[in-house]
């Protein structure tokens, strides 16, 4: 029987730009890129990637009342994806992101919440009445929500697996009430803790900071390159990458969480096989360009997995 996960989150637009450079302030870039408006959002993302991995996926977010969230909306349902919490906002549009992707893969990225930041407590409610197995959220939503839904996470005795994409100055780790997994990248870890995990050490620093802010069973690091690094307030482990050639970064972080949540909940709560099962679900998100387009089936994950080792 598939388990069942909730993902609360964002649902956008995403407007992604491939381009030789980006413009420096005041520059004007004539480049040779293309750009395609594809749906995105972390919590889309996420919910699309569990869809695929097998799992069964309630998404809770909002949509605007335009055309965006009418595609938006069909591309969940082909996914098979339980849509009754997928509510339109008549007072926003839908949320855009406008993805900047260099020829190296790497991007940077605005986004505009629209309709996202409307996501409210009544909305999140309503979504815990379908008895998931695992909770997975980011951090694209207000940090309100967010506080509210790990109450009730808290509540219901469900695990909890924070993404923290999407971080801003109004969050705050104290005011979540228990996480199972937390899941950071590098930038994200810096930016909560003042401490930038580019070494082993500074890994094991880092989670140990985010561990004393608030009741955390395991921190794992998305790290790139460099695969990931699980900690669970005692040991920590590094987890290898799978070496691909990246044309695009966009999804990789929410593909990876996703599937972590997903594997974790599955395989018993082994920490460690669902870090394996991320990587290579990240690894494979990264060889193609575009979010949607790039997240990956549960049968092209574990071919990968059969064919290839990590470093």
């Amino acid at each position: 029987m598939a388990k069942r996960i909730l993902v609360i989150g964002s649902a956008n637009i995403d407007f992604v730009l491939t381009t030789s450079s980006i413009p420096a302030a005041g520059e004007t870039l004539v480049t040779d890129g293309t750009y395609n408006f594809i749906p995105g959002g972390k919590g889309a993302n996420a919910a699309i990637t569990a869809a695929r991995l097998g799992g069964e996926v309630i998404f809770c977010t909002r949509i605007g009342d335009d055309a965006y969230g009418d595609r938006l909306a069909r591309i969940y349902a082909e996914n098979g994806i339980d849509r009754r919490f997928v509510k339109v906002d008549p007072m926003e549009q839908t949320g855009l992101a406008v993805v900047m992707v260099e020829p190296n893969g790497t991007n940077r990225i605005i986004v505009y919440p629209g309709s996202n930041k409307n996501i409210g407590e009544s909305d999140i409610e309503a979504s815990f009445l379908t008895y998931p197995d695992i909770v997975l959220t980011n951090l694209e939503i207000s940090a309100l929500s967010v506080e509210y839904l790990s109450r009730l996470a808290f509540r219901n005795n469900l695990p909890l697996v924070l993404d923290c994409g999407g971080v801003t100055s109004d969050f705050s780790l104290k005011n979540i009430k228990k996480v199972e997994i937390l899941s950071p990248n590098e930038n994200e870890a810096e930016y909560l803790t003042g401490i930038r995990p580019d070494s082993l050490d500074n890994c094991l620093k880092a989670c140990i900071k985010l561990c004393n802010m608030t009741d955390i069973k395991y921190v794992v690091l998305k790290l790139s390159t460099r695969g990931s690094y699980i900690y669970d307030g005692k040991y920590c482990d590094i987890c290898g990458p799978y070496e691909v050639t990246a044309v695009d970064t966009t999804a990789a972080g929410d593909a990876f969480t996703a599937a972590l949540a997903l594997e974790y909940i599955r395989n018993g709560n082994d920490i460690h096989s669902a870090c394996r099962y991320a990587n290579a679900a990240g690894a494979l998100t990264v060889t193609k360009r575009g979010a949607l387009n790039s997240l990956p089936s549960e049968e092209e994950v574990k071919k990968f997995m059969a064919e290839n080792k990590q470093i």
